[in-house]
Formats: structure tokens, C-alpha cells, sequence
């Protein structure tokens, strides 16, 4: 498997992408509809940026799967299938607010072997490669720093469903006091890319889909950081931590105390 020309594909089918976000960035809330709730919202761009990277994919190697969060679910033949994610952070994009990305990774026999992030207000693209290290814009990443549990900066997200945000904010209180700040930025893709580059210390959520984890979750371990959930298992809907490897357990411990494993 060619990784690298996997990688140029998905970093130039993402620039695109992020190109076309940008343009429409403004213009966004002309049709804006929601989906599980009244805070998961898709807009005509979320849709229009999808079909701009299946169209670049599928042109250039039209045996691959693709699957996307806005419905795309293309069968493969290849061994290869496309796990997107067109905009993450819709909300943030609705608003101008920072913090939305276009995520593509590359997934062959249910491995990440290629991720790749797109920040387009900070014009920034996260990369991998399984094995080969991550960079952002070229630059490689070195992952977070090793710090106590007191002067951990935590990024974290929380669900759409209002009873289980609530369960997930009671959570996230109790251990607020026991790290040194807290962001919720509003983009699981770039916040694990955030962790990746050293910008926060670590990043813990629950119930993202493989088009919010595939990209960002990679980037981050090769940056070298610990990726996976609170009981020491790979990360997934139940929970992803993504942590310096010395700090990784007892900041587990600390959201497992709190009961954010449950939230």
C-alpha cells in the first residue's frame, strides 16, 4: 500500500474542501437543519463539502469505500475505505467561531493508516502516516508535554443529547479544580490535533463517531501521544483520552473518580 500518495490525496482533497468552507464561511445559516437534536446541526456547506471530497476521492481511485457523516456509504473493493468527516464543528462554523476542520483519514483492515485535518481559520494541515510521525504544515510534531496532573490544560466536548450533557458537565466539574484549566473548543478532529502540537496537554470525550476520531486520533499518536479510553482499552464511542504517556493513567483515573466514564 502506497501510504504517501495516500496521504498527498487526502491532504489535497482536504485543502480543497477546506477552500470551499472558507468561501462559504458567512453564508452558512441560509439552510441550517438538525439531526439528533436541536444542537446537532447540518448546513447546506456540511453537505456541499462531503460531495466535493467524495467526488476527489472516488476520481482518483474508484474502487475505494467511503464512509461520511453527512450519509455517504460507498462499498470498496480495494481493501482501502475513506472515513470523513466534511466539516466537524458545524456550530463553530455557523457562528465564525474557530475551531472547525475537515477530517479525512484512510482506514485498511479496521487500522488508521493515514490522517489528515484541516484547520482553515488557522490555515492548518495535520498529517500522518502509521509509523511515519505526524506534521503540521510540513513541520513535525513533537506531541504534548509531560506535566502533573495540576497543570494538565484539558479540552473536552460533550454530547448532543441534553440529559446526557448535563450527566457529562457534573462530570467535567468535579474535575475542573484538580487540572489546571479546562477549553472546550467545539472540534474533537482539531483538538486532538491541538494535543498532538502541545497547544492542550490533553483532550477526553465520550461518544464521538469514527468520522470525529479516525483522523485526529492518529495524528495525535504519532505526534506521541497515548490514545485510547479510560479503562486502557482503544478509544471509540465509549471514550477517547488522548494523553503524554506519563500522565496518560492517573489523569484516567482522575475522569473515572469523577464518573465521566459513565456520563
Amino acid at each position: 500500500m502506497d501510504l504517501p500518495a495516500l496521504l498527498a490525496l487526502a491532504t489535497e482533497t482536504g485543502e480543497a474542501a477546506a477552500a470551499l468552507l472558507l468561501d462559504g464561511l458567512g453564508r452558512a445559516r441560509t439552510h441550517v437543519t438538525t439531526k439528533s437534536s436541536g444542537t446537532d446541526m447540518v448546513t447546506e456547506m456540511d453537505r456541499a463539502s462531503e460531495a466535493l471530497i467524495v467526488d476527489h476521492l472516488l476520481a482518483a481511485r474508484p474502487d475505494d469505500g467511503v464512509v461520511g457523516e453527512e450519509g455517504s456509504d460507498v462499498p470498496g473493493t480495494s481493501g482501502v475505505t475513506w472515513v470523513i468527516d466534511p466539516l466537524d464543528g458545524t456550530t463553530n462554523y455557523l457562528y465564525g467561531y474557530p475551531g472547525f476542520s475537515v477530517s479525512i483519514a484512510a482506514v485498511a483492515d479496521g487500522t488508521t493508516v493515514v490522517g489528515v485535518v484541516v484547520d482553515p481559520i488557522h490555515r492548518e494541515t495535520f498529517t500522518a502516516m502509521a509509523g511515519g510521525g505526524a506534521r503540521c504544515n510540513g513541520d513535525r510534531l513533537t506531541g504534548p508535554r509531560s506535566c502533573a496532573l495540576g497543570e494538565i490544560l484539558l479540552g473536552t466536548g460533550f454530547s448532543y443529547d441534553p440529559g446526557r450533557r448535563a450527566r457529562q458537565g457534573e462530570a467535567i466539574a468535579d474535575v475542573l479544580p484538580r487540572v489546571r484549566d479546562l477549553r472546550r473548543g467545539g472540534g474533537a478532529a482539531v483538538d486532538q490535533c491541538w494535543v498532538g502540537r502541545g497547544r492542550l496537554d490533553a483532550f477526553f470525550e465520550r461518544g464521538l463517531a469514527p468520522w470525529d476520531l479516525a483522523a485526529g486520533a492518529l495524528i495525535a499518536a504519532e505526534a506521541g501521544a497515548r490514545v485510547g479510553d479510560l479503562d486502557g482499552g482503544p478509544a471509540g464511542a465509549h471514550g477517547v483520552l488522548v494523553a503524554h504517556p506519563d500522565r496518560f493513567e492517573e489523569l484516567a483515573a482522575c475522569l473515572r473518580a469523577a464518573g465521566a466514564a459513565d456520563a
